[in-house]
């Protein structure tokens, strides 16, 4: 099958339609709709369901557009490794990351990896591990950096890194901000804030209520945004969970920690790449800071419990 089609029939499930396809294509419709019946032909299957407000890919589709998009990877994969023996260093890495990552953690990973491989584009997109994985899987992303609170799989190789404790946060001027020791049932009185699609999160949550006889907290407001979400939080008494690395940043916002009775959950994080006998160079250099950024960290913890011993 030529990669021509492969790549018109992904324009098309990416747009939903012909039209806009075509459009990002610079070819006419009908001749994107002669590649696609070309496809068709080929495999013996409808890869399309022609809907009144546009078209969706059958199930024979979907199969498709999940292995091209993995030959994609692998092709892209292919170029930056060619370019690393001929001494380049082009290419692009994406990844995947959850709120703290993307707020906290990336940016001087990021800035370190410019530094070293100025040429490589970085493409960051924010998610959670209910969106982060299965873009992993698809081959839209090259690795993702979030909780490993997601079963393991074959496809993709899971590096823990570190532990994070889930807490609670508020506004100072929240009716429970200040107490000690507050009851599960006293957050069921506030409505709480949540990230779109967190559905692990969510479980989390609602397993903490559960523990405690009680049902899973008034959903006030679902967003993607995590800047938004802490905004929000200035404005009401909404609640919201957070790992324990984003209280200093969250403290910029006038945001505390509430003294919940009990653990909210912990879970752990690190990096998740596809396995491959052959990874991208960048993606491989990109993985070895991530690493480092955390030795390092460990090392200085270490470093300061030998100085309070002695």
């Amino acid at each position: 099958m030529h990669s021509r089609l492969l790549r018109h029939f992904l324009a098309v499930v990416d747009h939903k339609g012909m039209g806009a396809a075509a459009a990002e294509l610079h070819i006419s419709q009908p001749a994107l709709t002669k590649s696609v019946r070309q496809l068709e032909d080929i495999l013996g299957v409808a890869l399309f369901e022609r809907l009144p407000t546009g078209v969706v890919p059958t199930r024979f589709g979907e199969i498709l557009a999940r292995r091209a998009r993995l030959m994609d990877l692998e092709y892209r994969h292919a170029v930056a490794e060619i370019q690393a023996i001929k001494g380049g260093t082009g290419g692009m890495v994406n990844v995947g990351a959850g709120p703290i990552w993307a707020v906290r953690i990336l940016p001087p990973i990021i800035a370190a990896f410019r530094r070293q491989q100025p040429k490589v584009k970085i493409k960051l997109c924010t998610g959670v591990i209910d969106t982060l994985v299965p873009a992993l899987l698809g081959g839209e992303l090259d690795v993702i950096c979030a909780s490993l609170d997601f079963p393991a799989h074959p496809e993709f190789v899971k590096e823990q890194l570190v532990d994070l404790q889930h807490v609670l946060i508020a506004r100072a001027e929240h009716p429970l901000a200040g107490r000690r020791e507050i009851p599960a049932k006293n957050l069921l009185n506030y409505p709480w804030l949540a990230l779109v699609n967190d559905y692990v999160g969510a479980s989390r949550v609602s397993s903490f209520f559960a523990a405690n006889e009680l049902q899973p907290p008034r959903i006030g407001v679902e967003t993607t945004s995590i800047s938004a979400a802490l905004n929000l939080l200035r404005e009401d008494d909404f609640i919201l969970n957070i790992p324990t690395m984003m209280l200093p940043y969250v403290e910029n916002f006038g945001l505390r920690k509430l003294a919940v009775r009990g653990t909210l959950w912990d879970a752990p994080a690190g990096i998740a790449y596809r396995a491959t006998k052959s990874p991208s160079p960048a993606v491989s250099a990109f993985c070895a800071l991530v690493r480092a950024q955390f030795a390092g960290a460990r090392q200085n913890q270490r470093r300061i419990v030998d100085n309070v011993q002695s």
